[in-house]
């Protein structure tokens, strides 16, 4: 009798583990690599109350800020593969950092569980009024007639605008001059004073600014069109096919995490991000909600690592 329940017990506990549900007595803890307030640390606050619903479990959002979001990534990196430590990563320190850092202490392929995307934010490609272009063919023609003399503004060597600026100047084949800045705040006010010409912008941050008309926005750096301005057209349908810069946000876990609580937490995350506070929320922010399989935000991740490292390469940016 006493080897029967043993076996009993033996075999119930490996079929709680192959339909494992994350134990709810600890709060899961979601690490934002970059500072509070930011664009990933305002999804996160969105998310973490949704899932905490879902879940039946605190969540608990924690800022680990420095390394261009490297600490933060490693610090998960580093965690107990179990459902309880988990990364909002971004396309920029997921898929570009590989090729703008040497050495770094983390990879974003091995060393992570994919999740789910949460959100995508779209970048816009902006020009101070006083140039004297309408359309991202008027821009390449402008550029082409005066090679060199066109600048464009970054928030910093081997950031997002800065490698979106490079992979648009090598597919029109323009050249023009980068002015990088620390931040995007002080580049766009010299945009917006006509010291610098272009730049390539967040939606959520430029929208305001070409309402008031202090800038003349050209095209959109995703292949759709931006929902709050329908009259913009994409960059890749004004002639730079394929174009798109999109910034991306998504849900990682440490490598090696059981493929029961992957499944449990892209379940709720599915469930959060389609939620209609979710959405309205993030709609506000001008933000778009995204949601994938693991699967799907694997081969992005992959596909956006080779697509960054060839910008990298070809720009001749060299890894710090």
């Amino acid at each position: 009798m006493k080897l029967l329940m043993s076996l009993l017990c033996l075999w119930l506990g490996a079929f709680s583990y192959s339909h494992a549900q994350i134990p709810n007595e600890k709060p899961i803890r979601i690490i934002v690599p970059f500072s509070n307030g930011g664009p990933t640390d305002v999804v996160a606050r969105v998310l973490g109350p949704k899932l905490s619903s879902i879940l039946k479990r605190p969540v608990v959002i924690e800022n680990k800020v420095g390394a261009t979001g490297g600490i933060g990534a490693l610090f998960v990196a580093k965690s107990i593969p179990d459902g309880d430590t988990l990364l909002l990563g971004t396309s920029s320190i997921m898929a570009a950092s590989p090729s703008l850092t040497l050495n770094l202490p983390y990879d974003p392929v091995t060393d992570f569980s994919p999740i789910s995307m949460v959100a995508t934010i779209e970048n816009i490609l902006v020009v101070n009024p006083s140039l004297p272009v309408k359309n991202i063919k008027e821009l390449v023609a402008y550029a082409k007639e005066n090679p060199g003399k066109l600048t464009y503004a970054s928030s910093g060597i081997g950031s997002t605008y800065h490698l979106g600026a490079e992979l648009f100047s090598s597919q029109t084949g323009i050249q023009w001059v980068h002015v990088p800045y620390k931040g995007a705040a002080p580049a766009i006010q010299d945009v917006l004073a006509g010291h610098v010409q272009v730049m390539f912008d967040n939606v959520s941050s430029a929208i305001p600014n070409i309402k008031a008309e202090r800038l003349k926005p050209l095209g959109v750096a995703s292949l759709k069109r931006y929902p709050t301005l329908p009259d913009v057209p994409t960059i890749a349908e004004q002639g730079v096919p394929g174009y798109e810069t999109t910034i991306w946000l998504g849900l990682f876990a440490p490598a090696n995490t059981p493929q029961p609580i992957i499944t449990q937490l892209n379940k709720a995350v599915r469930e959060a991000v389609n939620s209609s506070e979710y959405k309205d929320k993030l709609e506000f922010l001008a933000m778009q909600p995204v949601v994938s399989s693991p699967q799907e935000l694997a081969r992005l991740l992959k596909a956006d690592t080779a697509k960054w490292a060839k910008v990298v390469k070809d720009a001749g940016i060299k890894p710090e």
